[in-house]
């Protein structure tokens, strides 16, 4: 009888080609998939929340999948990551039911809620120690008109202004619980929660919030978007480098291990 195994995984996204396998190789899925392999002594096939962009990073990445082998829970953790580069990790294993049926549980269409962070680099100088870790700007940002800003996208929308053209979800229409944006020095942290994201709308948010920010456009130019839902008329698609997936949400009934994970550039 098969077990739903339910993993959260950590990444440093930037040396990878995004999330989902590849010919070729050279993705987060394909070093999991290529562990669990060594471990397991089967091939084992996951399914994710959501797949992220190549420089990516998650601090918890959910995925499941079916096996037969009858093992501790924690020798998924420990033995799993004897296997991974020191850029990917399993940080925690559960397992749940498997009947077949549609009221087993799925990483991705259980999901509830999505939640994402982006980190900003904001000095008239790069910095060399962030490469790969936080987005930069060199133009000036001020806080509050860019928090002015985000309260527009609060609620449910068509997010087709911040929509890229490839994006292969059945509707724009998402539902956004909360957008902050905080300050720590020269570094800002804008965090997302919504039901669920399109592809690359959250760089493409925090694009056209820089734009804001730096005074090129007023707060009520999102609201403007919005209503717009034209792509061509909001910012260009911001780097990859300060994305993480941070966490995502399910049902409590499926009592899973989650941590609440931090930002590693943080105090």
């Amino acid at each position: 009888m098969n077990t739903r195994i339910v993993l959260g995984i950590q990444y440093d996204g930037a040396s990878y080609r995004g999330w989902q396998t590849q010919p070729g190789g050279g993705t987060v899925q394909d070093t999991l998939e290529t562990a669990l392999r060594r471990f397991a002594l089967e091939d084992v096939a996951t399914t994710c929340a959501g797949r992220t962009d190549a420089g990516v990073h998650a601090l918890e990445q959910v995925v499941h999948f079916d096996t037969a082998l009858q093992r501790d829970l924690f020798s998924w953790v420990r033995g799993v990551n004897a296997f991974l580069p020191p850029s990917v990790a399993v940080r925690w294993a559960h397992a749940t039911p498997h009947t077949g049926g549609e009221d087993d549980f799925h990483a991705r269409f259980g999901a509830v809620g999505r939640t994402y962070h982006y980190v900003l680099y904001n000095h008239a100088v790069r910095s060399p120690l962030l490469a790969g870790k936080a987005g930069w700007v060199f133009r000036p940002l001020q806080l509050e008109p860019m928090q002015a800003a985000a309260r527009h996208l609060l609620g449910t929308h068509d997010f087709s202004a911040f929509r890229a053209a490839e994006c292969q979800a059945k509707s724009p229409v998402k539902t956004m619980f909360d957008v902050s944006i905080t300050q720590r020095g020269h570094l800002f942290v804008f965090t997302l929660k919504a039901t669920a994201f399109l592809h690359h709308m959250v760089r493409n948010i925090v694009g056209s919030l820089i734009m804001v920010g730096n005074g090129n456009q007023p707060p009520a130019w999102i609201a403007e978007l919005l209503d717009a839902r034209d792509r061509s008329r909001a910012a260009p698609t911001f780097m990859p480098d300060g994305l993480y997936l941070a966490k995502i949400d399910y049902d409590p009934k499926w009592e899973l291990p989650q941590e609440a994970a931090s930002l590693p550039l943080l105090p």
